[in-house]
C-alpha cells in the first residue's frame, strides 16, 4: 500500500482505479485492520491501495468529507465510486464485500 504524502501526491495518483484507506497513527481500529489488508489487495488487483493519515492531510479529509477513521473511499477516473464508513470496527469480509460491489 502507497503512503500518500501530500495532496499533489494524492492527484497523481489517482488516474488509476483506486482505493484510499483514511486512517490516524492512534487509530485502534487501523491497526487492527491493518495485517489483513495485503490480503485484500491481493484479492483486489484491479485497484491501487494507498493510505492517507487524515491527521498529516486534514485538507485532504476536509476535502472528502471523512471523519471517521478508517474510512475506505474508491475512485475511478479521478472521482469517487463508493466509501466504506461505518462506526464498528471493520473486518476484512466487510471490506472485500464493498470493493466486490464497485464492481457489479
Amino acid at each position: 500500500m502507497k503512503t500518500i504524502t501530500s495532496v499533489d501526491h494524492f492527484k497523481e495518483v489517482m488516474q488509476k482505479p483506486t482505493i484510499a484507506m483514511f486512517t490516524a497513527g492512534w487509530c485502534p481500529d487501523c491497526h487492527f485492520i491493518a495485517p489483513v489488508l495485503p490480503e485484500i489487495e491481493a484479492a483486489h488487483p484491479d485497484y491501487q491501495f494507498v493510505s492517507i493519515d487524515r491527521d498529516e492531510l486534514m485538507d485532504l479529509a476536509i476535502e472528502y468529507d471523512v471523519m471517521g477513521i478508517p474510512s475506505f473511499v474508491a475512485f475511478k477516473e479521478g472521482k469517487e465510486i463508493g466509501r466504506f464508513v461505518s462506526k464498528d470496527r471493520k473486518t476484512k469480509d466487510e471490506i472485500n464485500d464493498f470493493i466486490a460491489s464497485l464492481e457489479s
